[in-house]
């Protein structure tokens, strides 16, 4: 009997005979009585929010087997990354760590990094400077560069700058630069 449906009372429905036949061998090859066989269709249907009338265009086999293709294609795409992106940038970072140790090994990495010395010809700027600075090679670069880019930003702020002589009063400077233009060069002066 059905568990939890004992007590129930039966009623007939009106179903032809073929589909009725069609039925039966249903909840047959199930093992289930007729009306648990319904009442699970019709809970599928609920559950899932399709209608009877609604098609897969596909077997679920073969939605497992398209879904397994996409997974294998996402770890072929995980390992790629891995091997072409991580791999090289953790073995560039250990490269740094085994010469920062060597160079501690060699006395604090003289050989290693290379450095600008610039003496004060005139003398330290201010008494608290020794008269001899000593920089990184890689810091006096990027130094220069900012200092190459501000030159140029400057140049172009002043080949805007345009002397107005008005008829009356004095003359006056006038710069002649999109909002945008003082904006980004605002911007630019804000992140050095």
């Amino acid at each position: 009997m059905d568990k939890g449906y004992e007590k129930e009372r039966f009623t007939c429905l009106s179903i032809k005979v073929s589909i009725a036949k069609k039925y039966r061998r249903f909840c047959r090859t199930q093992g289930r009585s007729q009306s648990m066989a319904l009442l699970a269709m019709v809970n599928y249907f609920e559950a899932n929010g399709v209608s009877p009338d609604d098609r897969l265009d596909e077997t679920i086999a073969s939605l497992k087997y398209q879904m397994k293709r996409r997974f294998n294609a996402l770890v072929a795409i995980v390992r790629s990354i891995e091997k072409e992106q991580t791999k090289p940038t953790v073995a560039m970072l250990q490269s740094l760590f085994e010469q920062h140790l060597q160079g501690e090994a060699d006395g604090f990495g003289e050989e290693v990094m290379e450095f600008i010395e610039r003496k004060f010809e005139d003398g330290p700027p201010d008494e608290t400077w020794d008269e001899e600075t000593t920089v990184p090679r890689v810091r006096y670069d990027r130094l220069e560069e900012r200092m190459a880019a501000l030159k140029a930003d400057f140049s172009h702020v002043l080949d805007r700058v345009r002397v107005v002589k008005p008829s009356f009063g004095k003359e006056y400077l006038k710069l002649e630069l999109t909002m945008a233009e003082v904006e980004k060069y605002r911007r630019n002066i804000e992140n050095s």
